[in-house]
């Protein structure tokens, strides 16, 4: 068994290490560590020693920020959300290539051995039932888009 590796004080990547914080379920040592940009977090040893953990989240916001602003295809769709209407609230007849039930938002749950009918609307599920028949699950997402989604 190795011996434990005293990481206060060291930095990595944007973390400076403060304490240890116990120990994570796979065996792995937690630091408590403090990022540049102020935020505190608790930390795998692991990721840290890995270079796989160096900040507390701000370093990846960052570079998504810049990658999103550094392409142009991007960019001029910012705010046109039109263009993904479409794609948040597909309606039972737009198939994707693999759907297998033949609806979308029905799906077979192998299993329970049930029939689950799914919509997701405004970052929530509003409906989200298992069903013993297909038909009663493809009845139940055809009902939920005509109250979410005005579809007739």
């Amino acid at each position: 068994m190795s011996r434990l590796k005293d990481l206060t004080g060291q930095r990595f990547g944007r973390l400076t290490v403060l304490q240890r914080e116990g120990q994570s379920k796979n065996g792995n040592a937690k630091w408590l560590c403090k990022c540049d940009c102020g935020n505190l977090r608790v930390v795998d040893g692991y990721g840290l020693r890995t270079g796989q953990t160096v900040s507390c989240g701000c370093y990846r916001r960052e570079q998504a920020r810049k990658n999103i602003l550094n392409k142009p295809v991007l960019t001029q769709n910012i705010g046109n959300w039109h263009i993904l209407e479409k794609t948040w609230h597909p309606t039972s007849e737009d198939l994707r290539a693999n759907n297998r039930s033949g609806i979308t938002g029905v799906s077979y749950d192998r299993n329970q051995k049930r029939w689950v009918a799914r919509l997701f609307f405004h970052g929530r599920y509003v409906l989200n039932t298992m069903y013993d028949r297909k038909e009663s699950a493809i009845q139940a997402r055809k009902d939920a888009e005509e109250r979410y989604l005005k579809v007739k």
